[in-house]
């Protein structure tokens, strides 16, 4: 069970932010085990739980990063990651494939929420056809995240909109190359505790709707071959 972070654990991330390198590294695996691994394997663990009894049918999977970097993409930086975060998402082939929960914790702060990074363009492709065609659940959504404060969209952005919007609310999506949904915030005495526990299962239960539509994108037809078959009504 998480009983939460220590200081050691942010002794740790910020070692390794000014130390990164293997004997450093090799020399406080302990400490990175105990303090900031497992901790978060258990609060993963947790998060993945809530998750899976709420949706018990989407074959949910928990991961947590590991701190090596990809020797082939260091460009410079030393060789461990100074962060460590988990996910939850359903198994895919190629990581970017599917919608996914996560949770970060850096030396300055902590992160977590829910997007789609680098998805597929024909993924969001069926994203717009699918405003399109019934815009009301999108603009449900978006009218819910604009009246609470935890979570904020944001986008990486196509230079131009894909198309038109069927309104201002709805314009981001038609830009929008991928997203995420996500809260930031700095460290703070919840990460501590168990409190934390209960801030992210109020914040992916909010969440939860938003994932709800986005995992099923996949299924839709082809925005191409749907033209040529006429479009299906609003469900």
């Amino acid at each position: 069970m998480f009983t939460g972070f220590t200081d050691e654990t942010v002794d740790f991330m910020w070692g390794i932010r000014f130390n990164n390198e293997r004997t450093w590294f090799e020399a406080h695996k302990d400490q990175y085990l105990e303090y900031f691994y497992r901790p978060m394997a258990e609060l993963g663990d947790e998060v993945y739980g809530f998750l899976r009894e709420k949706r018990p049918d989407y074959g949910l999977i928990r991961k947590v990063t590991r701190i090596y970097r990809d020797a082939r993409r260091l460009h410079g930086r030393g060789p461990y990651k100074e962060s460590l975060w988990f996910s939850v998402e359903q198994p895919a082939e190629q990581w970017t494939a599917k919608p996914t929960f996560w949770f970060e914790l850096m030396p300055e702060g902590w992160t977590y929420g829910m997007g789609y990074y680098l998805p597929k363009p024909l993924t969001m492709a069926k994203l717009r056809a699918r405003i399109d065609r019934c815009p009301e659940t999108m603009t449900a959504l978006m009218e819910g995240l604009a009246g609470q404060t935890e979570f904020v969209l944001e986008t990486e952005n196509y230079r131009k909109p894909r198309a038109e919007a069927p309104s201002e609310l709805l314009s981001p999506w038609y830009q929008a190359k991928s997203f995420s949904l996500l809260h930031q915030e700095k460290l703070t005495d919840e990460l501590f505790g168990r409190d934390i526990v209960e801030r992210l299962e109020r914040g992916y239960a909010f969440l939860l709707p938003w994932y709800d539509y986005f995992v099923t994108l996949d299924g839709d037809m082809d925005p191409r071959e749907a033209k040529r078959e006429g479009e299906k009504p609003c469900k």
